[in-house]
């Protein structure tokens, strides 16, 4: 797999550990009070998970920035650039000229397969004709 698409694919694990991450957190939040006009959120009484769900949240970030490091790492790998902005649109006119030259001779070679494709065309028609007045002559 090639350095982008290993990006592309550590921005998703990022993506999907953040948002298992914040329903987590959102799911197991206490209740609390939102105004004062408000009734006071029933209380919640610990129950034998209440010590993995506190290690969740930490479990979780962990994993958040191992995967942030990895990306790091991945995009420290990425080549380097050879001199900078001036160079780079140096050789995008030259892979642009080159496009260019292939493009029309692809174009060449299109309208010489069409002109192919009429004359083939032309003789099937000619044989088909010729294999009719060959039956009526019968």
């Amino acid at each position: 797999m090639d350095i982008i698409s290993q990006l592309q694919e550590q921005v998703n694990t990022i993506a999907a550990l953040a948002f298992n991450t914040f329903g987590t957190l959102q799911r197991d939040a206490p209740p609390v009070r939102l105004s004062p006009n408000y009734p006071e959120p029933p209380s919640q009484e610990p129950t034998e998970d209440s010590a993995t769900i506190a290690e969740q949240p930490k479990l979780m970030s962990a994993a958040l920035v191992k995967a942030a490091k990895q990306f790091d790492a991945l995009v420290a790998a990425l080549p380097l650039s050879d001199g900078g902005e001036e160079e780079q649109l140096k050789r995008i006119a030259e892979l642009q000229a080159e496009n260019d030259v292939v493009g029309q001779e692809l174009q060449k070679q299109l309208q010489a397969a069409e002109q192919e494709l009429v004359q083939v065309q032309e003789l099937f028609s000619q044989v088909a004709d010729n294999c009719l007045n060959l039956k009526k002559a019968d």
